[in-house]
């Protein structure tokens, strides 16, 4: 996802979560029907709350006699139902000693350059190695600062998008950073190489952009709920029917550059969840990743207010892609 809003997570546990984590699986007999099954579940697994339980079901440790659950299925009387809770994952993360590109750094932030493959902060499936655990070790005060899960992170980049990120030091530089993109003030610009050819050479996209109706994981354009977001597009080279283009970000939707360009009828190259697996094949020597990258970063200093500006090229696969493009 692009900068400002960030992937879908699943909700972190809380304290309360964390003492009925380690009990044992619950097996429920279902007493009531028609009612959501995510709503009955909230009511009899005290003190586990509904999202913590949606989290569950998504996870795939709730069954509805013996299959997979669903929270939107409605109950019947006699269903047996199983919720297995996990074991809590460690609190906090731990400091690593992993390569960091650092732009810049002062006594108020970082700006680094994030290369492709790196997990912003642990998740379910990334306990260690991320960006997080990098800035620990790095910067040795930044443990509480925005949360003790996520120091320092105020914006995030997809695991395979590649490119600038700012990162806040103190909760002070946090606060302004984190206020700097909500109202828009940050100045965000990708490249991106995209399947097609636009019919203008650079316009607006304009759209809503919500969770998909049928498939949670995914966002979609135009949803029957959904945020407004604009980005701004212009043709940087054409490379016989793809196209390498330069974005701007007006608004910070999740996933909002890859959705927007799909919904375009331009997917990104190597995008596993909004490209198209048939025209990655016809590529030559693609990349096992989506090829977008955050090239250019602007924001006023928290701390004095002077406009800073970072430019990065791409990184060596995207780069050699279009060498190999231009070749063509």
């Amino acid at each position: 996802m692009e900068a400002g809003q960030h992937e879908g997570e699943q909700p972190d546990a809380g304290p309360a979560d964390a003492a009925s984590a380690a009990a044992e699986s619950r097996r429920l007999t279902v007493d009531a029907a028609g009612v959501r099954l995510d709503v009955w579940l909230a009511r009899r697994c005290a003190p586990l709350s509904r999202s913590r339980l949606q989290a569950l079901i998504v996870a795939g440790q709730v069954t509805v006699d013996g299959r997979p659950a669903d929270a939107r299925t409605r109950t019947r009387p006699g269903q047996q139902v199983c919720v297995n809770v996990p074991p809590p994952a460690a609190a906090e993360p731990q400091p690593e000693a992993l390569p960091l590109d650092v732009v810049f750094e002062d006594a108020d932030l970082l700006v680094i350059n994030k290369p492709p493959g790196l997990v912003v902060h642990p998740a379910p499936g990334h306990a260690g190695g991320t960006l997080v655990n990098a800035l620990l070790h790095h910067c040795d005060d930044l443990g509480g600062v925005g949360g003790v899960e996520r120091p320092g992170i105020v914006h995030r980049l997809d695991k395979d998008t590649s490119g600038l990120m700012v990162v806040a030091k103190h909760d002070a530089a946090h606060l302004a950073l984190a206020a700097q993109f909500q109202t828009g003030d940050v100045g965000r610009c990708y490249l991106a190489l995209v399947h097609g050819r636009p019919a203008r050479a650079q316009g607006t996209i304009e759209t809503t952009i919500g969770r998909h109706p049928v498939d949670r994981k995914r966002m979609a354009a135009n949803p029957p709920r959904g945020k407004p977001a604009i980005s701004h597009y212009e043709v940087v080279e054409n490379l016989g029917g793809i196209t390498l283009m330069r974005v701007r970000l007006e608004t910070g939707r999740t996933h909002q550059i890859r959705v927007h360009l799909a919904h375009l009828g331009l997917p990104i190259i190597g995008d596993p969840v909004y490209g198209s697996r048939a025209r990655d094949r016809a590529v030559p020597g693609v990349p096992a990743r989506q090829m977008l990258h955050a090239a250019e970063l602007a924001f006023d200093h928290p701390a004095d207010g002077r406009r800073l500006v970072f430019q990065r090229p791409p990184p060596a696969d995207m780069t050699d892609l279009m060498a190999r493009l231009r070749a063509l």
